[in-house]
């Protein structure tokens, strides 16, 4: 990785010192030598970085060998496969995905990534989950309703859809009064420590993406549950860096074959467990 950032940086150095040695052309022919360089760049790509959050199952995690899987993975794999590239996973610290995306050190975001909220910060592909957040609580406990929150401890993991679905004021009434009726609403870095934080009983419950909620339940025999009620719904997508849509554009051509021979069914029929099977859109 540091090789490459290496090569990157003295390719922009190296851009910029003929930018200056010719200063005498027009802006159009300074234009003109930029987009041919950006295509140069996009033909000559050998790998694909994808960020994602290594603690959010079953879109990206680490497994009990070590190795980093998940749906989204899968997905990501079989595109680079289509398109003779290296699938780079890398793991980030999901508040500083912005901040990997615009520096160059990923590609793109790729992890249960929601649109809802965002629509206006990246390039997106087209949506290929609908997705749900809902509430999990431990199975003995008394709460059955979202109105039975009143005056208990939530969690959610920081910079999720869930923690914008409580607290963004663009979304509806409804879910802000809810959550100005918690006892308090808590921020933890990942999803893991908020259902270890459920089960120690530090907190009562959690607002968490479907997907994961029923990694949780399918993995925790009967520790956990869901209320029926779900806080919103959304849809995932992948999100590129604002206004790089070439590459979005050709990892979404590779998407649509992958559904139109079938094999975008075949990767979902694997995670069937997490009612992905249920949710998937691309397509439909």
């Amino acid at each position: 990785m540091k090789k490459f950032l290496a090569a990157a940086v003295a390719a922009v150095m190296a851009l910029s010192v003929m930018t200056g040695c010719s200063s005498n052309k027009s802006a159009e022919e300074n234009t003109a030598t930029e987009t041919e360089t950006e295509g140069e760049a996009a033909s000559d790509r050998t790998q694909l970085i994808v960020g994602f959050d290594a603690e959010y199952p079953p879109y990206g995690y680490m497994d009990e060998a070590g190795n980093y899987v998940g749906f989204d993975l899968d997905l990501a794999q079989e595109v680079c496969d289509r398109n003779g590239w290296e699938l780079v996973k890398q793991p980030i610290d999901w508040n500083s995905k912005d901040m990997e995306l615009n520096s160059g050190s990923i590609d793109c975001i790729w992890n249960g990534f929601t649109i809802t909220g965002r629509e206006s910060e990246y390039t997106w592909s087209d949506p290929y989950v609908d997705n749900s957040i809902v509430f999990v609580v431990l199975s003995d406990s008394d709460i059955q309703t979202k109105e039975d929150l009143a005056g208990k401890i939530v969690v959610t993991q920081a910079d999720s859809s869930a923690l914008t679905a409580l607290t963004n004021e663009e979304d509806n009434d409804e879910n802000l009064a809810l959550a100005a009726s918690f006892a308090s609403l808590e921020q933890v870095a990942d999803y893991n420590t908020a259902f270890m934080n459920l089960e120690s009983g530090l907190v009562d419950a959690i607002a968490v993406d479907i997907g994961v909620a029923q990694y949780q339940l399918s993995s925790r025999g009967d520790l956990f549950r869901k209320l029926e009620e779900p806080l919103s719904t959304e849809q995932y997508a992948i999100g590129f860096k604002l206004g790089n849509t070439e590459l979005r554009d050709q990892v979404q051509a590779t998407l649509y074959d992958m559904v139109e021979d079938g094999t975008f069914d075949k990767i979902v029929a694997n995670y069937t467990d997490y009612n992905l099977d249920q949710m998937v859109c691309l397509g439909k």
